[in-house]
Formats: C-alpha cells, sequence, structure tokens
C-alpha cells in the first residue's frame, strides 16, 4: 500500500526531552503518512523507545508538539489514548500471564468496559450489547492473527513468539489508527520474525492502521518498512525510503562507531 504524504495521521514538531541534564531527544521533527509503516531505528541510547513514550503520552517533553490526526497537544493524554485511535505494545511482554488468551485480548477493549461501568451494573440492554461486540471484537482479531488453537489457553504457558503475537492482537482489537509497535521481532526466532512481519503488513493491509515501530533487526526493518528514520544521540539525523536510509554516510557512521559497538551491524 503506497502511503499518502498529504495525510499524516502522527507529526512530532522541534520534540526535545532531556533526563537530568542529558539529552534524550533534540529537536526531532516527523511525519507519518496514513497507511504508513514507518520504522524507527538508531543504536542503544539514541532515544527510540523516548520518542515512542512521547507519542503516547507516557513522556511529556520539554518542547515541542505532538499532532494526531488533527488534535495537537504538548503532552498526549494518556487516558485518552484509546479515544484518539492510538494503540501500543511495549518492548517487555505486558500480558497477563494468568489469563486465557482470549481474556488477554479482550482486556484490550477495557476502556469501553470502564465507560459503560454504570449501564453493566443495572444490566441494561446497551451493556449486554457492548460486551457482545467486544467478545467478537476479540474472536475476530484471533482469528486474524491465527491464535484460535490457543484461544482457551494461559498466555503465560505459551511460546515467547506466540505471546509476542497475543500482545499485537490486544493491541488492534479496538481497530487503531495508529499503531505503536516496541521492538516486536525481539527475542524471538527467525521463523517467528517472518511470521510476525508478514502479520505487520496484513494489520496495515487489511485494518488501514498506520504503524511505527522501533526495531533492531535492520533486516527486518529494510524489507517490511515504507519509511526509516534514524536517531542517534536524541537526534534525526536521516528519513527517508529504506534505501536511501540504508546508503546515507551519517547513518553508516552511527551504526559502527566505536560508541555504538554493542548494537546490531547495519547492512550496507
Amino acid at each position: 500500500m503506497a502511503a499518502t504524504l498529504a495525510s499524516p495521521v502522527l507529526g512530532l514538531t522541534n520534540v526535545s526531552l532531556a533526563f537530568g541534564g542529558v539529552a534524550a531527544l533534540r529537536n526531532v521533527d516527523l511525519q507519518v503518512a496514513q497507511g504508513e509503516i514507518r520504522a524507527i531505528i538508531g543504536p542503544n541510547g539514541a532515544g527510540k523507545s523516548s520518542l515512542l513514550n512521547v507519542v503516547s503520552g507516557l513522556y511529556r517533553p520539554d518542547r515541542g508538539e505532538v499532532r494526531l490526526g488533527e488534535r495537537s497537544f504538548s503532552e498526549v493524554p494518556t487516558s485518552r489514548l484509546a479515544a484518539l485511535g492510538v494503540a501500543r505494545t511495549f518492548q517487555n511482554l505486558a500480558l497477563f500471564k494468568g489469563l486465557s488468551v482470549f481474556d488477554n485480548v479482550l482486556m484490550g477493549l477495557a476502556h469501553r468496559v470502564r465507560a459503560g461501568f454504570l449501564r453493566q451494573i443495572v444490566g441494561s440492554p446497551s451493556a449486554r450489547r457492548i460486551e457482545a461486540e467486544n467478545r467478537a471484537a476479540a474472536e475476530d482479531v484471533i482469528s486474524f492473527l491465527h491464535l484460535e488453537q490457543v484461544h482457551d489457553r494461559i498466555a503465560g504457558t505459551l511460546p515467547y513468539g506466540v505471546q509476542k503475537r497475543i500482545e499485537l492482537a490486544r493491541a488492534l482489537v479496538a481497530r487503531p489508527k495508529l499503531l505503536l509497535l516496541d521492538e516486536p521481532f525481539a527475542g524471538v526466532t527467525l521463523t517467528d520474525k517472518q511470521e510476525l512481519a508478514q502479520h505487520v503488513r496484513n494489520v496495515r493491509d487489511s485494518f488501514g492502521a498506520t504503524i511505527v515501530l522501533i526495531e533492531h533487526d535492520i533486516g527486518v526493518v529494510m524489507d517490511l518498512s515504507d519509511c526509516v528514520a534514524v536517531l542517534d544521540y536524541g537526534r534525526k539525523i536521516a528519513d527517508g525510503p529504506p534505501d536511501e536510509v540504508r546508503a546515507n554516510p551519517a547513518v553508516i557512521d552511527a551504526y559502527l562507531g566505536v560508541a555504538h559497538e554493542d548494537e546490531t551491524e547495519l547492512a550496507v
């Protein structure tokens, strides 16, 4: 699917963030088009997770603006993320390990349950309708991500790659306009990476979601993404199509520099 640059879903303007005088983000500008898969890459400590945390409201930037669709924020309200059409996964799995796969996915619609809590207490027809719709939505996304065979299994007993898919399902069940994926391929096997990458493509193509992902596996990033933004020491040093970014001297230096030798080497 071709990205439509005239329809930005996410925009960052001059976003800066520091912790104890140490800059995590420095004047970062970013525009993500509707239907785009945008990767954010960079060496360890480059500011990738800080950027995602600013977009999802976990961090308030020291200055700058985050734009979600037609709304602009100096601090994104975490309590309204779902209403704003934003969902995310985390680098470390945040599943309810003692619950079934179905119940974990259903938790992705908890905001709807809270909104209708009073109606649920009195057992209103609208509460029953919301519950039925939520369960149907959970079933749909479980089927979409091929999790039917583990539908009733306890999430914590399943392989790590399957748990990654469950977390993706929980984020997807509310049909977000913007899906933020924090290292979705970390720690999984090559086969699981390939399957997850295809699922991410299918999410974009079938659900129309715009996807922003952080990832260290450069091979996956270059194959999957429409555009790649590169951070280094909190600054954006490159932003463009994968082939253009791959050949950028500043990107090559950032990945091959001595200060970043722990990072996955960029293939050039």
